[in-house]
């Protein structure tokens, strides 16, 4: 099976992206990216798509990044960078490897898609799965779903809740979730205007598909200059945000706490921090 199922209907001009690692609560690893890269290409050149949306299979919409996966990668680098200093391989044999480790890193993302995404948030959605729905235009969640950003736990940071969740929720919400790694229930969401509407879980699905034949309704080309506004001012000034954070994200990802947390969370014992 996928790791990324992608459905369309064209007589109503929608599609629909399942997330489709149950078993690892749909945490991002594994081919989901690159999947979900590809089915966002076709989705985009497709004129008679208007919209789309994304959701989870099975009790969660997505856990973030698959943390023994990137221990796996972390150990993946570390050997490569170890070969290169050796002489063992080439720069250029270094760089072919490491591209071939982070296949589907970057690429299209939600955000960048011309065409408006729903997330239809079905269960937890936290790190960078809070990270994915922020991704998207229009957030809906079911009464089971919570959302959170808990890499501080794991001695990390999170990515690109720091530069953009401020522009989807009220700073001091996200301040926070960033600080202390607490849920955010389906109802605190949409109190703080994060999700637009709340419902039962069997509701969840036929809400999104209403919103998204809603939107198929209208004048496409419209619709996707609404979204290119908009997006202009989501994207306002990030990479000035971008280029401070990968400053300040360099102290903290190349300490020994980095290392630590996804270690401790593959190995299912608690961290010991060292503040290095």
């Amino acid at each position: 099976m996928p790791d990324l199922i992608y459905e369309k209907f064209p007589d109503k001009h929608y599609a629909v992206f399942t997330m489709n690692r149950p078993e690892r609560l749909n945490a991002l690893g594994g081919a989901m990216q690159a999947e979900l890269q590809d089915a966002l290409q076709d989705f985009s050149q497709d004129v008679g798509m208007t919209a789309g949306i994304v959701t989870g299979n099975g009790r969660a919409f997505c856990a973030g990044a698959d943390l023994k996966e990137m221990t796996e990668r972390n150990a993946a680098a570390a050997e490569i960078k170890a070969k290169l200093e050796s002489g063992e391989i080439t720069q250029e044999e270094a760089a072919a490897q490491s591209a071939l480790a982070n296949r589907g890193q970057g690429g299209m993302s939600l955000a960048s898609c011309p065409k408006p995404i729903i997330a239809a948030v079905n269960g937890l959605a936290v790190g960078g799965g809070c990270e994915r729905s922020m991704d998207c235009d229009i957030r809906i969640a079911s009464t089971d779903a919570y959302f959170g950003l808990f890499e501080v736990q794991r001695g990390i940071m999170a990515g690109y809740a720091i530069h953009h969740g401020a522009r989807v929720m009220p700073i001091g919400e996200l301040n926070y979730l960033l600080f202390t790694a607490d849920r955010l229930s389906a109802e605190d969401a949409r109190r703080i205007g994060f999700v637009h509407d709340v419902v039962e879980p069997d509701q969840l699905m036929p809400r999104a598909v209403e919103i998204a034949e809603m939107i198929g309704r209208q004048a496409p080309l419209a619709v996707q200059g609404s979204k290119a506004i908009v997006q202009f001012w989501r994207q306002f000034a990030i990479g000035q945000s971008m280029q401070f954070g990968q400053y300040v994200n360099k102290v903290a990802l190349d300490s020994e706490d980095a290392k630590e947390g996804p270690r401790a969370f593959a190995e299912k014992r608690p961290p010991v921090w060292k503040g290095r």
